[in-house]
């Protein structure tokens, strides 16, 4: 196994070429700013790279499925088939469960979707959004032929996904409800307007670090799988950036200051953002270049470590 680069001196980048376990040559671009290492590749080729339980904490949301295109012809979210996008997440989990620690835990956030014969609305796998493309909105309009799936079924891609890595050897711990306090429109009159997304905590071993003190619920008690969040702004120019404090609340619950933090779809790079205001460290992966260097410029501004009492 072959060890990332260690020796990019800080705020600078290049494209350095790296050996696989193959004994084939790739390369990739990366950054390191302060303690967050920043990868530009994909994860499925990158994640093998990386030395066994080399991280603690794995805070991340993959794209989802037939939702956006994110312009690279490698991007997970636009399978013909969401069996295969189940599938193709298997493969990067399982990647994640080698690099974790054995006291190593996942905190998934992932959306779901409606089966559709034809038709476009204003979220959803038809969505008209600015970077779905016509392709993947032609794709989507015609119900996918697995599952039993009928037209305005709701996929349930969520727990699929969940189920998909628990077979794997995962150990699904916790269901999270994230009640978005400001969601997305709807303009529908067939069912209620859905305002929650899915937050899976998963497990490598039956004895894992938690610290259940890092948050807890306004009276004192023990925090509660349901997470009322408030809008934030979004400067980080991606269309789907996950809020901050939500990213906090897995990161407090899941590490140590000091510990390693992974996203590999870092997107708008929110995770290693929140990782340095708490004192950790961070490794970032990113498919889209564009993306990637915007997380980039928003590490160099700067980020205030937290000071944790």
């Amino acid at each position: 196994m072959v060890i990332l680069n260690n020796h990019i001196k800080q705020g600078t980048n290049r494209v350095a070429p790296h050996a696989t376990s193959q004994g084939l040559e790739m390369e990739w671009q990366e950054y390191t700013i302060g303690s967050v290492r920043l990868l530009i590749g994909d994860c499925r080729k990158i994640l093998p790279l990386l030395p066994p339980d080399s991280v603690q904490c794995c805070v991340t949301s993959p794209p989802y499925w037939g939702l956006r295109d994110y312009e690279h012809p490698e991007q997970l979210g636009s399978e013909e088939s969401p069996q295969t996008y189940v599938d193709n997440l298997v493969e990067v989990f399982r990647e994640v469960r080698r690099v974790l620690r054995p006291e190593g835990t996942l905190w998934l956030n992932i959306g779901d979707a409606y089966a559709r014969n034809g038709g476009t609305g204003v979220c959803g796998p038809n969505a008209k959004v600015g970077n779905t493309r016509k392709l993947i909105q032609k794709r989507n309009c015609k119900v996918p032929d697995c599952w039993g799936l009928k037209d305005r079924d709701l996929l349930g891609m969520p727990w699929r996904v969940a189920f998909a890595l628990q077979a794997d050897g995962w150990i699904l711990r916790s269901h999270i409800t994230w009640v978005k306090k400001a969601a997305m429109p709807e303009s529908v009159k067939n069912r209620p307007t859905r305002v929650t997304e899915d937050v899976f905590l998963f497990a490598k071993q039956p004895q894992y670090y938690y610290n259940n003190e890092a948050v807890r619920e306004p009276s004192g008690a023990n925090l509660r799988n349901f997470w009322v969040l408030g809008p934030e702004p979004n400067e980080a120019g991606h269309p789907a950036a996950f809020p901050k404090e939500l990213v906090r609340r897995c990161i407090l619950l899941g590490s140590r200051p000091g510990d390693v933090v992974l996203d590999p779809f870092s997107g708008s790079g929110t995770t290693g953002i929140v990782a340095v205001e708490l004192q950790r460290s961070a490794i970032l992966i990113e498919l889209n270049a564009q993306y990637a260097e915007q997380s980039a410029e928003r590490l160099r501004r700067g980020v205030q470590p937290s000071l944790l009492l």
